[in-house]
């Protein structure tokens, strides 16, 4: 793939038809990321409309405001791809995660716990598992009486775990993924664990969140995961989950206008692409049609009267595909190596394009809240 072809291949198939807005690090005396909306002519600053996307996320109509403003055109998206400049489309936002939201991934969650981190075992359990759930699990809606009937015959089964409870059970599981300013962009590495040697990537969906828990766009996102340590144990789920460079997001949110819903979302397909320099590649597809929580029942599970985001908020939906195929010796299982690139895509999203590398040779995460606060000062821009 040549850098001119790049673009193309990163935008969404109806390219700059929708509202795609983000974030771009300009080097210079007043260095630091500015907003900035994807046109077909180049990325154009949105600074003085909206310092940050959380500010302009939390405007009545975002999409709008941003086609009214014209803003001093910065680079083209090629540029910004070549220098390693284009970042994750979110800054103040919290950024959380719903777990087992699909039944496909729930069972995988299960193989994890009962294996306790040995991809070998995963082989017989994924057989075992898969005969004893019949594929029945797609149909329960999480809550439901069906649902507590299953998880009834499970217990008396000896097959029931906490990441069924949280899989068909009443409540959802949400957590946090990464620290507000931590996620990296299109183009960057993502970091592994150096002491993990089972883990894949999740390709997700990423709603963008006011703070008034509206959905005003959304996103691609890799949620990296380390199987081996969550599946030693579920307290082990900010060390498998809160790396440096383990939180890929982009490459711009897709505000909702007349092109963009989120009906949309609901029937998007997610696709992911693995390809490594030992000619090793796997690929598969999330339905979001699969889903067993819809999107805005998840945003009601994580922000409310009982739990508020003043800076708003980037929710990762959750992943049905796990890649599972062998990639070394028979029973091996996937896990990454060194120098894989991943592919997450989406037709009204793009492409979101990572380098696999470990999290202590990923560039360190430096710029967080005080820098981005003493660089707008700078600006005059706040």
């Amino acid at each position: 793939m040549t850098a001119s072809s790049l673009p193309d291949e990163v935008i969404p198939a109806d390219k700059y038809r929708g509202t795609l807005v983000g974030r771009v690090w300009v080097d210079g005396p007043l260095a630091g990321p500015r907003t900035v909306i994807a046109r077909d002519d180049g990325l154009f600053d949105l600074s003085t409309l909206a310092p940050t996307l959380s500010d302009l996320f939390d405007f009545p109509q975002p999409a709008t405001s941003v086609r009214n403003h014209e803003g001093e055109r910065l680079c083209t998206l090629a540029e910004a791809l070549e220098r390693g400049t284009l970042l994750a489309p979110c800054d103040l936002q919290a950024i959380k995660a719903a777990g087992v939201t699909f039944a496909d991934s729930l069972i995988e969650r299960v193989i994890e716990e009962r294996a306790k981190g040995d991809a070998a075992a995963a082989v017989r359990l994924r057989r075992e598992l898969s005969e004893a759930f019949g594929g029945s699990l797609n149909r329960l809606k999480p809550g439901s009486p069906q649902a507590e009937e299953a998880k009834g015959v499970l217990m008396r089964s000896g097959l029931w775990s906490q990441y069924l409870e949280v899989g068909i059970g009443p409540d959802a599981e949400v957590f946090t993924k990464a620290q507000p300013m931590s996620a990296v962009g299109c183009g960057a590495k993502i970091g592994l664990h150096p002491k993990s040697h089972w883990n894949n990537p999740e390709p997700e969906i990423v709603l963008a969140v006011s703070s008034r828990g509206e959905i005003v766009g959304a996103s691609l996102g890799n949620d990296v995961n380390l199987r081996d340590f969550e599946g030693r144990s579920a307290l082990l789920l900010s060390k498998a989950k809160d790396n440096n460079a383990s939180c890929a997001i982009g490459p711009f949110v897709r505000l909702f206008d007349e092109t963009f819903s989120l009906d949309d979302v609901r029937n998007a397909d997610v696709r992911l692409e693995v390809q490594g320099l030992d000619q090793f590649s796997t690929h598969g597809t999330n339905s979001m049609r699969m889903i067993s929580r819809d999107p805005v029942d998840l945003v009601a599970a994580t922000i409310g009267k009982e739990h508020q985001y003043p800076d708003g908020l980037m929710l990762f939906l959750g992943t049905m595909f796990v890649p599972n195929a062998d990639r070394h010796e028979a029973g091996s299982g996937f896990t990454h190596v060194e120098g894989d690139t991943v592919k997450v895509s989406s037709a009204k999203l793009g492409t979101l394009i990572n380098t696999v590398t470990t999290s202590d040779r990923a560039p360190p995460w430096q710029f967080g809240t005080r820098a981005l606060m003493r660089s707008l000062a700078r600006r005059r821009l706040v």
